[in-house]
């Protein structure tokens, strides 16, 4: 039987808004990086978006908002959208993507139809004081936790390439393991002329590596998918990373970036033998 392949797709619908500080992050007013920026999406266009990537296969669909966390205001806008995405295109799995987050706003996340919350955790607790001074790394643990705890599906994960050592890495894959995500995101930054990050980027053989290192460390995640930075860092070696763990991919656009053309992408998993997952069930 051929191995299924999982397809997340991205919605940024609110996009360059976030008033905090992460190096990492061309969303962040700070570093005046040259994005669209916009406040609550058209769900009109939202649903465009959400039926165009099922055609195209997409199992996930994110609801990305670019700020540190969830406001009432925001609240609202997120369970609308979900409401009206789960009435017209019910076979998406909708995840939210709003940052720190309480219980109680999870749950009505949860209400709303959303069926997984994605909170990266991004780097190790040490080293994220080196990219980011306006929140701590254990808000973004706690709100994992508070996703757990509501009954969401946890997805968390993390960016390689910041300047962060292999002991952070580590680091960061242990606390995931703790957090137990049902899929885990690897992204590999991918820089900003505006931004103030400009590590020395990993090799192909080094990114490889790592994807083998967190399938071995997360072995009961369900997911391990390679999301941000794999068209720039992986270039025309993109099929080794299934071989190295990897069941699951980012198709279309990024946040603030172009992805890989989405029918390059179902021609490589074509060619490799692989099938597309239609359910979260699939194996």
């Amino acid at each position: 039987m051929a191995q299924k392949i999982f397809l997340c797709s991205i919605c940024n619908i609110n996009s360059g808004t976030c008033n905090e500080d992460c190096k990492f992050c061309s969303q962040s007013v700070k570093y005046k990086a040259d994005i669209e920026r916009y406040k609550q999406k058209p769900i009109a266009e939202i649903l465009e978006e959400a039926h165009r990537l099922e055609a195209l296969g997409a199992l996930g669909f994110c609801l990305v908002t670019a700020q540190k966390g969830l406001d009432d205001k925001t609240l609202d806008f997120v369970c609308n959208v979900a409401s009206t995405l789960k009435r017209e295109v019910p076979r998406l799995r909708l995840i939210a993507c709003n940052g720190t987050a309480t219980l109680e706003q999870l749950n009505e996340l949860k209400q709303a139809g959303i069926s997984a919350y994605n909170h990266n955790l991004e780097t190790s607790r040490d080293f994220y004081p080196q990219v980011c001074t306006t929140h701590p790394w254990d808000e973004r643990y706690e709100t994992c936790e508070n996703v757990n705890r509501s009954g969401l599906k946890l997805i968390s994960g993390g960016i390689f390439g910041m300047g962060e050592t292999q002991d952070d890495r580590l680091s960061m894959l242990y606390s995931l393991k703790e957090l137990n995500p049902i899929s885990v995101p690897l992204n590999f930054y991918h820089h900003n002329s505006a931004l103030p990050l400009n590590p020395n980027p990993l090799s192909v053989d080094e990114s490889l590596g790592l994807i083998t290192l967190a399938r071995e460390i997360l072995e009961n995640a369900d997911r391990i998918m390679i999301a941000g930075g794999r068209e720039i860092t992986f270039k025309e070696r993109q099929h080794e990373i299934f071989k190295a763990g990897a069941n699951s991919i980012v198709i279309g656009n990024y946040l603030t970036t172009a992805g890989r053309e989405a029918h390059s992408d179902l021609m490589m998993l074509k060619d490799l033998g692989f099938e597309i997952a239609i359910t979260p069930e699939d194996k």
